[in-house]
């Protein structure tokens, strides 16, 4: 079993969140790039990392890097590469793509190019000139960035924040991912409350319950590369097994989601009860400004509207202004805030501890971290 080079994908600004999240899981020598951490593996590392990765995108093979002036330069040194090793004779291998700042820009002329490069390889491996691409999945990614092209096969398929509990969603949700992310750049641990006003679907405090309880986030889903012949069904198997075996199943956790939509509690509901956390988290239908804080040394992660669309502007400073007049008392909390209003601090009536710039699907938003005294030993 030979090494091999994977890339997890992330969005801008989680790449410290996932490189961390690898050195956990024993991965060393992590090259970090934008958007991405490229590090050396093993086959039978594809179901660990796609099992336990919780703020990745997707976990990519990496097949080769080049330079690429021009397309005869793109069809040789793709073909060069040793794709018959992957994809077997019924394999389905679409070719997807993006250049940025590269002189070869036009991405479908790439993708096509990468795509007969492919089946040229493939012929000469299975001699053969038709391949009817019946089988399971490869797809390929050509991504040139400032001419050096990067060519990959996804093993994920579906996105990782696709963890299969939530059933419904609610308007503007916040992606597993991204909640992920947002729980462990707190200093929230197990023994702690966490707090969530505005929970909607209930995404960060089941997000955090799967953290606490050390539950593998890809453990209710499948991945492409489940069906690849190379990668053994035992190392799928053994991978899910010692998941199974680390989870804290009889670990309890203090997690409440409040949320003044009726609605979006019976679905955060539902989602926690799909993956069993129903118990461990409290979903109340309520308004944040009508909760009684008691508890002390409180973690308090929310994602409150933006106030993005047009008339919510004036709703969103009044929110934003509470928020702060009732944050603000509880003075052993920890309190983390993530949204796009460039106004926040001055509204919220306090500057935060530490800022750091994300992004909530397309939109650029900044978590707003103010933290609490420690609790006592």
């Amino acid at each position: 079993m030979g090494e091999i080079e994977l890339i997890a994908t992330t969005t801008f600004g989680l790449e410290a969140v996932v490189k961390r999240e690898l050195q956990n899981l024993g991965y060393k020598d992590l090259k970090v790039e934008n958007g991405k951490i490229t590090f050396k593996a093993s086959e039978k590392d594809i179901p660990i990392v796609n099992l336990w990765l919780r703020s990745a995108d997707r976990v990519l093979l990496k097949m080769g890097e080049f330079e690429a002036l021009s397309f005869e330069e793109l069809f040789e040194k793709t073909k060069a590469l040793p794709w018959h090793e992957w994809i077997p004779e019924d394999g389905e291998f679409p070719v997807e793509g993006k250049s940025v700042k590269s002189k070869l820009f036009s991405i479908s002329d790439c993708q096509a190019i990468v795509k007969k490069a492919v089946v040229e390889k493939l012929k000469e491996k299975y001699k053969r000139e038709w391949f009817e691409e019946t089988g399971a999945k490869y797809t390929i990614e050509v991504s040139i960035l400032k001419d050096i092209a990067t060519l990959t096969i996804d093993t994920s398929g579906a996105g990782l924040h696709k963890r299969g509990y939530r059933l419904h969603g609610v308007e503007a949700p916040l992606k597993e991912t991204l909640a992920a992310a947002l729980v462990q750049l707190s200093y929230w641990n197990e023994d702690r409350l966490l707090l969530d006003p505005f929970c909607g679907s209930g995404t960060i405090p089941i997000e955090a319950a799967m953290i606490g309880k050390n539950i593998a986030p890809g453990l209710n889903r499948n991945f492409a590369s489940e069906d690849w012949p190379r990668i053994k069904k035992v190392y799928w198997q053994d991978a899910r097994r010692e998941a199974w075996d680390l989870m804290k199943r009889d670990l309890k956790l203090d997690i409440i989601g409040l949320d003044i939509d009726k609605k979006a509690i019976e679905v955060a509901r539902e989602n926690a009860a799909y993956i069993d956390l129903d118990q461990e988290i409290q979903f109340i239908a309520t308004d944040f400004r009508d909760f009684k804080f008691d508890n002390d040394y409180g973690v308090i992660i929310c994602n409150p509207p933006y106030g993005e669309r047009i008339g919510e502007k004036e709703e969103v400073k009044s929110l934003y202004k509470d928020m702060g007049r009732i944050f603000n008392r509880l003075d052993t909390y920890s309190i983390y805030v993530l949204t796009s209003n460039e106004d926040f601090e001055r509204l919220y009536g306090k500057e935060a501890d530490k800022k750091r710039k994300l992004y909530n699907g397309r939109i650029r938003v900044d978590y707003y971290q103010y933290y609490g005294p420690r609790p006592p030993k």
